[in-house]
């Protein structure tokens, strides 16, 4: 594990350790990639990303690893109200604060990570930052270019529950 990831592992390790983040693995979110796998995808990224541009990298990693902890299967609609892109930054939101106690810009992070879509505003720059390496790492994520379980697998986070 390098410098970076071991800042990473200690930054977020509270949450890295919790059930809840851990459970993000039974979800499938982007094809073959779970829910877990993308957001310590997203949360990374924007951490080092952060770091790199003199932001708040802790509120980058933490809102970014927490951005889809809406915690159902998103294809199941009887788990959520209505579309998915649209709800589920509030569901991951909830969820967040019943973890952790979450910063104000922490909280703009996960309520706006789909903007335009999620409806929220970004409020900050690493609101927007984290919007953006979310939409990037979709992308590489559905086109097949890069599987983060790799990313997973070298943080040394373990899933709740494992996908077949």
């Amino acid at each position: 594990m390098n410098r970076y990831m071991r800042e990473f592992v200690n930054t977020t390790g509270e949450l890295l350790d919790s059930d809840q983040v851990r459970m993000m693995g039974q979800w499938k979110h982007h094809g073959p990639i779970t829910t877990l796998d993308h957001s310590l995808f997203v949360a990374y990224l924007s951490f080092r990303a952060a770091k790199a541009l003199g932001m708040d990298e802790v509120a980058a990693a933490r809102g970014g690893l927490l951005h889809d902890l809406y915690l159902y299967d998103s294809k199941d609609k009887s788990a959520h109200p209505g579309w998915q892109c649209f709800d589920h930054p509030r569901a991951a939101a909830r969820n967040a604060e019943g973890l952790t106690k979450l910063s104000a810009k922490e909280r703009n992070i996960i309520l706006s990570h789909m903007w335009p879509l999620g409806g929220a505003l970004p409020r900050s720059r690493e609101a927007w930052l984290v919007d953006l390496v979310d939409t990037f790492c979709a992308g590489l994520e559905v086109f097949r270019i890069y599987h983060p379980a790799k990313l997973r697998r070298r943080l040394g986070v373990c899933p709740l529950v494992t996908v077949h």
